[in-house]
């Protein structure tokens, strides 16, 4: 699961590793073969010397033409050590892999994503030795997904559009129908997405919009989370009931608490929980 925007806009093409070639095809108009498989691969690019450098993404493309690796970086604002580590990452991984490597930026704001579009040149200003261009996706060629057959068709990608016009105006639209779409696929992963999508959406008014709908809205999915979220509740009183009472709880206990889900059964535990002397009567 995602812990920040900046993480989720990389780490979705992660969750769907065949996503990154469907966003060439799509919405940059770069024709990439269909991977028969790809691999996300290490994202450590440290040297032996102490200095730390880490990509957010990095997938490795098993195509009929070779193999390719790319790397998604996940940029919501202007960063100028990038133009170093841009060209260092590329270098690297060619060196690494010996296959060609594409770089990727993702960013969520027009502004960023027109500074991430520069050439990055390397040595003389009139006969550069390396020269880097970079493929950026921004709400200004990533298509709002707005129309609910579309979004059904590919859910993850709604979820992308999403994440991706976070702050703009269509925001609103497009979480309409995603979370319409997350209720077509199993709840388990409707859940995990609908999760994904709302720490993507970070401090802003969409993600407001998202929860509204994840608490106004009947739907499988969210019914679901509900239940997760009494059943969490129940077993973290629970514990903390044991805990105020002296009764000591092992951690594979804890875990087995914790990780229950039925209502009924937590609610049985908690009754014993007010009584019991030792942690072996909780489970009698």
């Amino acid at each position: 699961m995602a812990n920040s925007p900046h993480e989720a806009l990389h780490r979705i093409f992660q969750e769907d590793t065949s996503l990154f070639a469907r966003a060439f095809n799509r919405l940059l108009g770069v024709a990439l073969p269909t991977p028969r498989a790809v691999s996300v691969l290490n994202t450590d690019a440290t040297e032996i010397r102490p200095l730390e450098r880490r990509i957010d993404t990095v997938l490795l493309a098993e195509v009929e033409t070779g193999d390719q690796v790319v790397i998604v970086e996940s940029q919501t604002e202007r960063d100028d050590d990038k133009l170093i580590s841009w060209p260092y990452y590329i270098a690297y991984l060619h060196a690494k892999y010996e296959c060609p490597v594409t770089l990727l930026v993702i960013s969520p704001k027009q502004t960023t994503a027109k500074w991430a579009r520069q050439p990055i040149e390397i040595g003389p200003a009139t006969l550069p030795c390396m020269v880097v261009r970079p493929f950026v996706l921004s709400p200004d060629n990533v298509p709002a997904v707005t129309d609910l057959a579309q979004a059904c068709e590919d859910v993850l990608f709604t979820v992308f559009s999403a994440l991706t016009h976070s702050r703009s105006e269509q925001a609103a639209a497009i979480l309409k129908v995603l979370a319409t779409a997350l209720d077509t696929i199993d709840t388990d992963t409707a859940g995990y997405f609908a999760e994904f999508t709302e720490v993507g959406l970070g401090d802003t008014t969409a993600r407001k919009a998202w929860r509204t709908l994840m608490s106004t809205q009947n739907y499988r999915y969210v019914s679901q989370l509900r239940a997760e979220g009494r059943a969490e509740g129940k077993a973290m009183a629970m514990l903390n009931v044991l805990d105020q009472r002296g009764i000591h709880v092992p951690q594979t206990v804890r875990d087995q608490i914790l990780s229950c889900t039925d209502t009924t059964v937590l609610d049985g535990w908690l009754n014993r929980a007010l009584t019991i002397t030792s942690i072996e009567d909780l489970f009698a």
